[in-house]
């Protein structure tokens, strides 16, 4: 009987070890599994860091938006179609949007952004129009330039002035100001060319730029032979209190007209918000261009003042005057315009804007254009954010 137990108790404890010993190797194997797959991933990300492309770190940010208008004016579309600004523009061809008594689709504005590797990151715009097709922009960026430089290269929209480098749909208001249209046009100054910007390491900010373009804006410049157009600028903001932002800047753009004669233009720039709470605020802008084009002086101006009692809404005024022209035309060509706008949301805007505009002659004669517009703007995808 003893032996029997002993027997018993010795099998019991041999099956008890090997039942040990079995968890253990299974243990060893799990974790041996465990290290060869962290050692894969390991070499798989070694191998990515390696490769020249990364499928996932080139796909870009991509953004569509629509405008589209109803408009009524008391000119006709025949007629406005080759409007004049007396001593600024002859015949304009370059009616972009909100042309037509009726109904508009203006465009379909769509844009792409993405990381170059680690020096550079790239955009493009395109416009896509009924019957048109258009590079609004495109170029590459620095990002890892020293001393707070920064480069831009290709076709882009020049940082001369304030209004120019925004975009139509980032705009408070259906169309430029009447000094842009009648000195650079409605499509404003945007070029091939290279841009080299460098930010003081101040604590209030301070910019200074420089541009060399193509030069093929014929209303300034336009000289075809070759590159022609040397832009420079500089712009500061400060706080004046905790609630009062200022922003002043002065540009100057000097090229070759088409007849191969000296043209400059000059900017003044000042805008002033001041924020009442999160969402409402009240901003004043208003820039002054000057230009010296084939020994003629002409300048205009614009003043603008907007009131956002909340972020939905945004109700607005502006003044547009061309005060000194060329020698024996109309230095008294003026336009006024107010706005309401209502944002449902940040990507959806709709524009009802009236304009009564004394600049423009038809058909070789002078005549008051009243203009009624409800423009809606939708902005879809990732794109970046609207100027101050």
């Amino acid at each position: 009987m003893q032996k029997t137990i002993i027997l018993s108790l010795a099998l019991s404890t041999l099956l008890l070890q090997a039942d040990e010993l079995a968890d253990l190797k299974e243990r060893v194997a799990s974790l041996e599994k465990v290290e060869k797959a962290q050692k894969k991933s390991k070499l798989e990300q070694a191998l990515h860091k390696s490769n020249s492309f990364n499928q996932k770190s080139f796909i870009p940010d991509i953004s569509l938006i629509l405008s589209g208008s109803v408009i009524s004016r008391n000119i006709k579309n025949s007629d406005y179609e080759g409007y004049g600004i007396d001593g600024f523009v002859n015949s304009s061809d370059e009616i972009l949007f909100n042309k037509d008594r009726g109904f508009n689709f203006n465009y379909a504005e769509f844009g792409m952004h993405s990381d170059v590797g680690p020096y550079f990151e790239a955009d493009a715009i395109f416009h896509l129009r009924s019957n048109d097709f258009e590079i609004e922009e495109a170029y590459i960026t620095s990002k890892k330039l020293p001393a707070n430089l920064q480069l831009k290269a290709g076709r882009f929209r020049s940082s001369f002035g304030r209004m120019n480098r925004i975009h139509a749909h980032a705009q408070h208001f259906m169309a430029q100001p009447l000094v842009y249209e009648a000195m650079i046009g409605v499509d404003g100054l945007k070029d091939a060319g290279l841009s080299l910007q460098w930010v003081a390491p101040t604590d209030n900010y301070l910019m200074l730029g420089a541009e060399a373009l193509q030069g093929t804006n014929e209303l300034s410049f336009g000289y075809p032979e070759n590159n022609n157009l040397y832009v420079g600028y500089l712009k500061s903001g400060f706080d004046l209190s905790d609630n009062d932002t200022l922003l002043v800047g002065g540009s100057i753009a000097q090229g070759k007209t088409v007849n191969n004669q000296n043209s400059k233009l000059y900017n003044a720039e000042l805008t002033l918000k001041h924020t009442i709470d999160s969402y409402s605020s009240l901003s004043w802008q208003s820039e002054y261009l000057y230009r010296d084009k084939e020994a003629q002086k002409q300048a205009g101006y614009y003043t603008q003042l907007l009131y956002a009692p909340n972020s939905n809404w945004e109700f607005g005024g502006r003044y547009d005057a061309l005060n000194k022209n060329a020698k024996d035309a109309s230095d008294d060509l003026k336009k006024y315009s107010a706005i309401v706008q209502y944002k449902a949301f940040e990507f959806t805007k709709i524009r009802l804007q009236y304009t009564h505009d004394k600049s423009k002659s038809f058909g070789g004669h002078r005549k008051t254009e009243d203009m009624i517009g409800l423009e809606f703007l939708v902005e879809t995808g990732a794109h970046g954010a609207h100027a101050f």
